[in-house]
């Protein structure tokens, strides 16, 4: 067994585990980075990064058939070996060098192996070989553990062995069919995907489509799919999966309905990867979601920091914005606070500060990378009332804006504002079509930045481009007084 002392240990080093790491060693914080699997974590290896690779190919595929003279120029299907091969350059072929190679150089240390929080400020790693390595920390130690998919309590579910999202978005092998559990972000891309690969999908709901969004949303993302000759079965759940006789699956349905696929991805929720840590001896439950104000540090059941201060949850783990631009944006507030908070530097937790997360509250921007795309920040016109805003909501055709004509002949897509009346600031926006997630920054800037709609008037959206959009949304709303 081995000892070593720094002033900040953090456990997990996917994105957010390497962001609170790098702020904190930016802060002068010495600081060490556990992690049992590969370093860059899930986001790199089985979320983001391979899954967009998956879609993108199809994608472009499909942006080509929409315009004239590319139409007639696309003459060959998808070459889906192709697709994998370029998936498996983006995962480095599950391989961390040189994501190691980035912590040396941001003076980061790495010890791998199985963290347990042991003490205070005190984390035990155990490698694969059995080694024991006591980490201490002066200052804070950080979980940035992340999520893993919940399999729902579905009779023969758990023994059937299905799929989750690590094995959707590795796989060496397309099925021929593919059954998907739930129609939130993961289930709807991974239907997008395998769909354009000519698999035969069975998407299953039990509700409608992307639900957290504009019910345009889904709705335009539903039609898209039974385009690309998906299956889709909404407002039904399934009451048992068996494994059939030729190692396939067979999902019966309480409409009385029966599916048989070779596949089976479950894609309905998370969890947290707080089990095993130890959290319990510091009054914590093991396996649950992590309670944290808004420079990250965990709270406990009386809603104060856990002794004193010095245990931190960043990312999934504390259930806030399940998304790695959030986690990221969560970590870089928390190590500047953790870096602070050891100098002795008061650390505010007023809204929009340096140390603070407070977008992730009303102002957490998302892009869904189906075909056409959903991008969304801040609340929808339904989250908006149930929060007790006095609203207006203006809808518009994107078609109708010169640049779609320009990105595709025959564009589909819709945007919607909505806007606080009393301070006359746009609270959220959606848009849904191709393109449109290189849209969305602009919306989260008026967002975020509470910008008055008189204001906005005097942003000019460069002609023809799909941005001409926020124009017709603001006509469509009319010219606020000064």
């Amino acid at each position: 067994m081995s000892s070593n002392e720094y002033d900040v240990i953090v456990i997990g080093a996917g994105a957010v585990g390497e962001n609170v790491a790098d702020r904190a060693v930016q802060g002068g914080m010495r600081t060490v980075i556990v992690e049992a699997e590969l370093v860059g974590g899930e986001c790199s290896y089985w979320a983001c990064m391979p899954s967009k690779a998956l879609l993108r190919s199809g994608a472009l595929l499909r942006a080509a058939q929409r315009v004239g003279g590319t139409r007639e120029a696309v003459t060959g299907p998808l070459d889906v070996e192709a697709v994998l091969r370029r998936r498996d350059v983006m995962t480095s072929d599950w391989k961390d060098d040189g994501q190691v190679e980035w912590l040396n150089g941001a003076g980061i240390d790495l010890v791998r192996g199985h963290a347990v929080i042991t003490g205070v400020r005190e984390v035990t790693v155990t490698a694969e070989d059995g080694t024991e390595t006591v980490l201490t920390a002066k200052h804070a130690v950080a979980v940035c553990t992340g999520s893993a998919s919940l399999l729902p309590d579905i009779p023969g579910l758990r023994e059937s062995e299905p799929w989750t999202s690590r094995d959707a978005t590795s796989v060496q092998r397309v099925p021929v069919s593919l059954a998907i559990l739930g129609g939130g972000v993961v289930g709807v891309e991974m239907a997008t995907a395998y769909a354009g690969f000519g698999t035969e999908v069975h998407l299953i709901s039990r509700s409608g489509l992307l639900g957290a969004n504009e019910p345009f949303a889904g709705e335009l993302v539903a039609d898209s799919l039974r385009e690309l000759g998906a299956n889709l079965h909404l407002d039904v759940s399934p009451t048992a999966v068996e494994r059939t006789d030729d190692d396939g699956f067979q999902l019966t349905l309480d409409d009385g309905t029966t599916i048989r696929t070779d596949e089976l991805l479950v894609a309905t929720g998370r969890i947290p990867h707080t089990a095993g840590l130890g959290l319990e001896a510091f009054g914590l439950e093991g396996g649950a979601w992590l309670n944290v104000d808004d420079s990250m540090r965990v709270l406990g059941a009386d809603g104060e920091p856990v002794d004193g201060g010095w245990l931190y949850g960043v990312g999934d783990v504390n259930h806030r914005a399940l998304l790695t631009h959030q986690g990221k944006y969560q970590a870089r507030a928390a190590g500047d606070a953790i870096a602070a908070r050891a100098k002795g530097a008061k650390v505010s937790l007023e809204p929009w500060g340096t140390y603070v997360a407070t977008a992730d509250h009303q102002s957490v921007p998302q892009v869904t990378f189906t075909d056409p795309e959903v991008a969304s920040v801040g609340l929808t016109a339904a989250a908006a009332e149930k929060a007790g805003y006095r609203t207006r909501v203006v809808d518009y055709e994107i078609s109708g804006v010169s640049g779609a004509s320009i990105a595709a002949d025959n564009y589909v897509g819709k945007a919607r504002m909505v806007v606080d009346e009393d301070r006359q600031v746009v609270l959220g926006v959606t848009f849904v079509g191709q393109d449109v997630g290189e849209l969305l920054h602009s919306a989260t800037i008026a967002v975020v930045g509470e910008v008055p709609l008189s204001r906005l008037w005097h942003a000019v959206p460069s002609y023809p481009t799909l941005s001409e959009v926020w124009l017709r949304l603001l006509e469509a709303y009319g010219r606020p007084k000064e």
